[in-house]
């Protein structure tokens, strides 16, 4: 939470192979030695961008289990404001300490559709669908979620994926409707409909995120995503906090200080620099195991009884973006050499 909701990065899988997030960002673990070998520097960089990736996975994965532990202590719209502006005042604090300029005004209106995407509209939709659905059920929905963005930047970029991207595609919005319509007795819930407005918000703004790392680091866009959403944050906050009654917990404290601070913000860091120093080809491959870590989170911090079919279905999934991240390589192959 792909950011990535923050339930998953905020990357996109790019239908034409994928690049670095921003300019020379792949170069960071590509330096040789003499023999043409990569050297002991370059291996040394790329274990640890594949530990931070990873780690930013890991944090992403937490999302859903720390939103339900929220919601033990907070309404699903004073969860959701108060995750924004915490995580916006730490945002905030560090683009003001690192004396990071403003973007320009060209960008605006991207960051306008990050904002309303991956900082409000996900984690509204998915905090709203986690109060009467389990987290296992909603990770393997939102396990979609990187075909539906690999989408929506096809639809965004004007590509022309292959025919084997868009079987892949295909099949695990299938498995994945079969699973979700088998899961709710028939027919689609409340929280269904919920899940599945979140994968297009979401998707959306992770698309315009895409094109926006172009130009500034990955961290940034999230970063002023965050301080954009204030002025709708802070009063939706008070007015929440207001209508909703609070009851503090260990588990809601602990789950709203997740959101805002481990998922929406420093899971992202870790993440972005990560994929700055492996690429994001080989970190989008770390991130298909995060629905099975939240299934796995799911059954050991919430005690959810997970059915074989939800595991089944994640996997199916797993395969079908692997199968979408090839034809898109490969793509990118066929053109080059052509």
């Amino acid at each position: 939470m792909r950011a990535h909701d923050s339930a998953t990065s905020a990357t996109a899988i790019a239908v034409d192979g994928g690049g670095p997030s921003r300019p020379g960002a792949e170069q960071a673990g590509t330096g040789t030695a003499a023999g043409g070998g990569p050297s002991g520097a370059a291996r040394s960089a790329r274990r640890t961008g594949t530990l931070q990736a990873a780690l930013g996975v890991t944090a992403f994965s937490l999302t859903f289990p720390a939103t339900a532990w929220g919601l033990e202590g907070f309404g699903p719209w004073s969860l959701v404001t108060v995750r924004s502006v915490l995580a916006a005042l730490i945002a905030g604090s560090c683009l003001l300490a690192l004396r990071i300029p403003l973007p320009d005004r060209r960008h605006w209106a991207g960051l306008a559709v990050v904002a309303a995407g991956v900082v409000l509209g996900f984690p509204l939709l998915t905090t709203l669908a986690l109060e009467t659905s389990t987290t296992a059920h909603a990770a393997v929905v939102v396990g979609l979620l990187p075909l539906t963005t690999a989408v929506f930047s096809a639809l965004r970029t004007g590509a022309r994926p292959s025919r084997s991207f868009w079987v892949a595609a295909v099949a695990g919005a299938a498995a994945v409707l079969v699973f979700t319509v088998q899961q709710s007795g028939g027919a689609l819930t409340s929280a269904d409909l919920y899940l599945f407005g979140a994968l297009l918000v979401c998707a959306a703004g992770y698309t315009e995120g895409g094109r926006l790392a172009r130009s500034m680091p990955g961290w940034q866009v999230v970063g002023w995503a965050l301080i954009l959403c204030l002025p709708l944050a802070v009063p939706g906050a008070l007015i929440a906090l207001a209508y909703e009654p609070v009851h503090l917990t260990a588990h809601s404290v602990a789950g709203v200080l997740w959101v805002a601070a481990g998922s929406q913000f420093v899971g992202l860091v870790v993440w972005y620099r990560g994929m700055a120093a492996i690429g994001i080809p080989k970190a989008s491959q770390l991130q298909l195991a995060q629905p099975l870590l939240t299934l796995v989170w799911s059954v050991f911090l919430l005690g959810e009884t997970v059915t074989a079919a939800a595991p089944l279905t994640a996997v199916a999934v797993l395969v079908c973006i692997a199968v979408t991240q090839w034809a898109a390589v490969e793509r990118s192959k066929h053109r080059h050499r052509s």
